[in-house]
């Protein structure tokens, strides 16, 4: 999937999920990692749809099928997107703010993979863990 094209429709951004749900069989689970990706209206003027096709680029790249990606609306937190959460089974909630394409493969390497978060790009940290 090359990354250098823009989405100009919610009908291509629907067209984009399904396709990778289909390529790296995502889907939703209880166990493996949630990645969920703010795409709101203030998200999407920021760069989200670029940060989205990333994701999915770089997890089909690493062949992670265990991994489930989501969407959301605004989080409220407009001035700091595009946003992504991360959430590994019994870790803590991490928000990353900030994102583009080269920091989101970052996130896929170090926090993903390898379980090390990136502390730079983090804005929040909620311990859901009971």
């Amino acid at each position: 999937m090359e990354v250098q094209h823009q989405m100009k429709s919610l009908d291509e951004l629907k067209k984009l999920r399904e396709k990778a749900q289909e390529t790296i069989r995502l889907r939703e689970q209880t166990e493996g990692t949630k990645i969920i990706v703010g795409m709101g209206t203030c998200g999407i003027a920021a760069g989200a749809r670029e940060v989205m096709l990333a994701l999915v680029d770089e997890l089909q790249k690493k062949n992670l099928s265990d991994v489930v990606v989501t969407q959301t609306g605004c989080a409220g937190l407009c001035e700091r997107e595009p946003l992504v959460e991360v959430i590994r089974p019994g870790e803590p909630k991490i928000t990353y703010g900030y994102m583009t394409p080269e920091k989101i493969r970052s996130v896929v390497t170090s926090h993903v993979v390898n379980g090390q978060v990136i502390g730079e790009y983090v804005i929040a940290r909620e311990d859901t863990v009971s």
